[in-house]
């Protein structure tokens, strides 16, 4: 009786293992390692500029393409890269000229441009290369298959996986055809913002075509 308890415990053990679709998480590639930083404005955000006791000189505006806003009394102002505090800070600066100690606050009210950098993207031999949004939980496969699948050519057991882990990016291999045909997850890593999954072409001198 304890002989066949035992081996059922094994065989279910291994039914867990297999049908678990994510790989272990020792197996990960090293999550990024970088320390979160204040935001920075970026082109097509809108902010809202507010100046305590002047209602005429608060306003929301988009950035622009120039990566500018434009500033009652003052023209343009450079905003693209600059944190709400600095860009406070500098309206602030330029308004003391024409009133009495400005007290200004800068929020952004629509951050565009942080979709943009926390976007994931997958390039190369694929349906059809893209840059999405990042949503927590995608995985390698994931975004495989919302770019169409492998094309011919593509040498699926080639591809990489590049992520940027503090001071640059490191390169980590994929085998997309074990992925794919045989249900082997073991590189079907989860996706962190600013992934980059590149599929090479099959090449004659390797054989695989």
């Amino acid at each position: 009786m304890k002989q066949i308890r035992s081996i059922l415990v094994i065989t279910l053990a291994a039914l867990v293992a297999a049908c678990s679709g994510m790989p272990a998480g020792g197996n990960n590639p090293p999550a990024t390692t970088m320390e979160p930083e204040a935001y920075r404005i970026g082109v097509g955000d809108t902010v809202s500029v507010h100046v305590w006791r002047n209602p005429e000189l608060s306003q929301t505006i988009i950035v622009r393409p120039d990566g500018f806003i434009s500033m009652p009394l003052m023209g343009d102002v450079s905003a693209e890269g600059m944190e709400p505090e600095a860009l406070a800070a500098e309206i602030s600066a330029g308004l003391s000229e024409v009133i009495r100690s400005p007290e200004v606050t800068v929020m952004v009210n629509s951050p565009v441009s942080a979709e943009y950098r926390n976007r994931v993207r997958i390039t190369g031999q694929v349906g059809s290369p893209l840059s999405v949004p990042y949503r927590q939980g995608m995985t390698v496969l994931d975004l495989v298959l919302e770019s169409g699948g492998l094309t011919d050519f593509a040498a699926g057991g080639r591809a990489v996986m590049h992520r940027h882990t503090g001071t640059e990016y490191e390169s980590f291999s994929l085998d997309l055809n074990a992925i794919l045909d045989n249900g082997d997850m073991r590189t079907n890593y989860v996706v962190q913002p600013g992934d980059v999954i590149s599929v090479p072409r099959k090449q004659l001198l390797r054989g695989e075509l």
